[in-house]
């Protein structure tokens, strides 16, 4: 038996219906969107949007969709293989406190779409790390769309690699030991630094 080929998705308007038997409903893709990610606040649906944020900061066109199989996050116009991670100390559910911010920056073994399959040892695949901190600590006031609200941390993938503690996770202390955080203007600025110190390492 042949096997399937990957299924490619298209750009869509969002003005697209359910329908049923060829005959169309009353709900739009845009309703399913407005449903499912207006919660932009949520863990799942920030880590995609911080994904966003560094994509609108390095020039990516929203209409090359976004490969949730890749092995990495981003890939810059220019060629730079990026991947974001966020975190936040308001979430969107009932708190006691603050959540503590840690970041994930374990390996990872990259999927092989067409072969269905990881492959290879574990290794981070991007040049840059981006960790996003949603910093804002007031609840009546947070919204992750205006920029002042985040800070952003901006590492070549080597200065991880070379990390002396833990390999799987870096706290906010520990990661400011390393880098200052950046705001949303000058981003792809440090990006492209980052990719520089990755390319030619001191």
């Amino acid at each position: 038996m042949e096997s399937l080929k990957q299924i490619k998705a298209t750009p869509k308007t969002g003005a697209e219906c359910i329908s049923n038997d060829g005959d169309q409903t009353n709900y739009s893709l845009l309703d399913f969107w407005r449903w499912s990610v207006s919660d932009i606040l949520s863990n799942a649906t920030r880590g995609r949007f911080a994904e966003f944020i560094v994509g609108t900061a390095v020039g990516i066109n929203p209409l090359d969709l976004r490969d949730e199989w890749d092995a990495y996050d981003i890939t810059s116009p220019s060629g730079i293989k990026i991947e974001v991670k966020s975190a936040a100390y308001i979430q969107s559910w009932n708190q006691k406190a603050f959540s503590k911010i840690s970041f994930s920056i374990k390996k990872a073994r990259f999927w092989d779409a067409i072969n269905n399959m990881r492959n290879g040892a574990p290794q981070r695949h991007a040049d840059v790390y981006v960790l996003c901190h949603l910093k804002h600590q007031d609840q009546n006031t947070i919204d992750p769309l205006k920029m002042e609200q985040w800070d952003f941390y901006v590492l070549p993938t080597i200065r991880l690699d070379n990390y002396t503690r833990s390999q799987h996770s870096i706290t906010l202390n520990s990661l400011k030991k390393l880098v200052e955080p950046v705001a949303y203007k000058d981003l792809k600025m440090e990006i492209e630094k980052a990719y520089g110190q990755q390319k030619t390492p001191i």
